[in-house]
């Protein structure tokens, strides 16, 4: 059970989803992932629930407003990166042709945020540490284990989250694997032949122990599968995922937890 105290500026730190029936979205991923339920009641702005592993915290999820609904954004994860100054990120977010959704703003004591979309639309938050720093357990079977983004141009997505966070791109045809240093801390496909049309967007994996048994008991709870069970040589098993409020996510079990 690695326990997490830190992150670096440019890490991912935090994944929360963003779901329009919180209830059966609560019962979807306890039972997928067997994640205990802390709920915050945030006022008029409804509960946060907080997922827990072992009693540390592992990702979060939120009932959209009525105002969110009814503008049609559809079920997502929400997927949070480590920063020293927020006001200064989504500065440069701005030079660098992203734009800013909203904030920054103070979370309570608990940090200091802002929902900004990179060069090509895929949106993203920032998060500047003050009593939370997001997930305090990771490598275990329902943790966040990588996080994803779609979208049309590598190239352009190697640029931007470059000179945004100092992130290098490590370039294989199929895939970009984004290092923060020595260390591989998110990845890339672009959006081209299958994947044409899909809108840019940042999506998490999470651990488990079986894939496809995780993916048999996800299909029993009323979830789609986008990508079955597929391995990739050297790393582990993974599959991609739909609740059933349509949020996007994917598994992996991983060779040599």
């Amino acid at each position: 059970m690695p326990e997490v105290s830190s992150y670096k500026p440019g890490q991912f730190c935090w994944v929360e989803l963003s779901t329009t029936d919180a209830k059966s979205a609560k019962s979807f991923y306890t039972n997928l992932f067997g994640w205990k339920v802390n709920e915050n009641p945030m006022g008029d702005q409804g509960i946060y629930y907080m997922f827990q592993v072992k009693g540390k915290d592992a990702a979060a999820m939120y009932e959209q407003s009525p105002d969110e609904k009814k503008s049609g954004i559809p079920p997502h994860w929400n997927n949070y990166v480590s920063v020293k100054s927020v006001d200064d990120a989504a500065n440069k977010v701005k030079s660098l042709g992203g734009n800013v959704v909203a904030g920054p703003f103070d979370v309570y004591d608990f940090g200091r945020m802002a929902f900004v979309t990179d060069s090509q639309g895929a949106m993203f938050a920032l998060w500047e540490p003050k009593k939370h720093i997001g997930a305090t357990i990771l490598g275990d079977p329902g943790t966040l284990s990588w996080n994803e983004l779609y979208a049309p141009s590598s190239d352009n997505a190697s640029k931007f989250y470059g000179s945004l966070f100092g992130w290098t791109p490590k370039k294989s045809p199929e895939y970009t694997e984004f290092h923060l240093g020595e260390k591989a801390i998110g990845g890339m496909m672009e959006t081209t032949g299958r994947l044409e049309g899909m809108p840019p967007n940042w999506m998490p994996y999470f651990n488990v122990a079986d894939t496809d048994a995780t993916v048999q008991k996800a299909k029993a709870s009323g979830a789609q599968v986008h990508h079955p069970p597929t391995d990739i040589p050297e790393v582990g098993r993974f599959a991609v995922l739909a609740d059933p409020q349509g949020a996007a996510f994917a598994i992996i079990a991983l060779r040599n937890r």
